[in-house]
């Protein structure tokens, strides 16, 4: 699918894209990049539990105190 950026920074999301993200009039959408650079467009209005297989899981399993100096370092930079 393609889709062009307006002059106002603008893009209009291809139906296909829209039908299969569920996505309404008024709905909102968050941009994520991953590490590998990709965008991810979510909507925002989804349980979170949908995003479950989205991106690969890491190499080795992180810790709850691994995950808690990443959210306390983004938090202070």
């Amino acid at each position: 699918m393609l889709a062009t950026l307006t002059s106002k920074g603008q893009v209009t999301i291809p139906k296909t894209a829209r039908d299969a993200l569920h996505l309404n009039p008024g709905d909102r959408i968050e941009f994520v990049f991953a590490d590998n650079g990709r965008l991810f467009l979510l909507p925002v209005t989804r349980p979170v539990r949908t995003l479950k297989g989205m991106l690969p899981k890491p190499a080795k399993p992180v810790t709850l105190e691994a995950m808690d100096n990443a959210i306390t370092r983004a938090i202070t930079s």
